[in-house]
């Protein structure tokens, strides 16, 4: 029963089209979340940090290191996980196991949660930084389109995120779909036989033309017993002296 039908996926061993895969839903949230955390992470990583006439770099929101650690690590970590979930999507049908699919869907549906909720947390605190970040301490709009980047694709990274979760609570309430199991047996089976009657005459049916033949049957098979009326022992006479 492994792997027959588990979680949205097929059996196990079944041919995965490449153009199929590229075309699931869950594939293309896979790859604009990839896309969105590699901008978030690239903006603030070349040009989060500016430098104010001095040899250290200070942070575009607000001068506030915080900020800019927060959207490289987000980033980063989501660009990381989404490439092994796109791994574990693919290979994902080649899974025998019902136990390893199911601890697969759990730990997606809880990642993505997370980090649906992280990504609105970081959009919410790169936007609060930098409405409070003054033209004087960003002068010349020094990193502003990519502040400005980092925001908008962190709420983007909140839809994408959160996609990605409901997809997966899909997976996991599907669970394991015996249909294929049932019909793949039954198709190949053989009809049904009636049960063997427990008559003698080993006959199925008990009326018309089958049934007399039955009768019959058992007429012949149960004969007189041995040492019967017909063969009694014979009687013997007392002689008269």
């Amino acid at each position: 029963m492994d792997g027959v039908g588990s979680f949205g996926a097929g059996r196990t061993g079944s041919t995965l089209d490449p153009i199929a895969f590229a075309k699931q839903p869950q594939t293309i949230l896979r790859v604009l979340s990839w896309i969105f955390s590699l901008v978030v992470f690239a903006s603030i990583v070349n040009e989060g940090y500016v430098n104010m006439g001095s040899e250290r770099l200070h942070c575009v929101f607000n001068k506030n290191a915080d900020a800019c650690n927060y959207g490289v690590f987000v980033g980063l970590v989501g660009l990381l996980a989404c490439s092994f979930f796109f791994l574990l999507d693919y290979k994902f049908s080649s899974i025998s196991s019902v136990k390893d699919r199911k601890k697969a869907v759990m730990l997606e549906v809880g990642f993505s949660g997370f980090w649906a909720f992280l990504y609105f947390v970081s959009f919410c605190f790169l936007a609060n930084q930098w409405s409070r970040t003054t033209p004087d301490e960003l002068p010349l709009n020094q990193g502003a389109d990519a502040a400005r980047a980092a925001i908008a694709f962190s709420f983007f990274s909140i839809l994408t995120w959160a996609g990605l979760t409901v997809r997966a609570v899909q997976k996991y309430l599907l669970g394991t779909d015996m249909t294929l199991f049932t019909s793949e047996h039954m198709d190949g089976s053989a009809p049904a036989q009636p049960y063997p009657s427990n008559s003698p005459g080993g006959t199925t049916t008990g009326t018309g033309t089958a049934g007399s033949a039955g009768v019959e049957g058992a007429a012949d098979t149960y004969q007189n017993p041995p040492f019967t009326e017909n063969n009694a022992a014979p009687t013997y006479q007392v002689p008269i002296y």
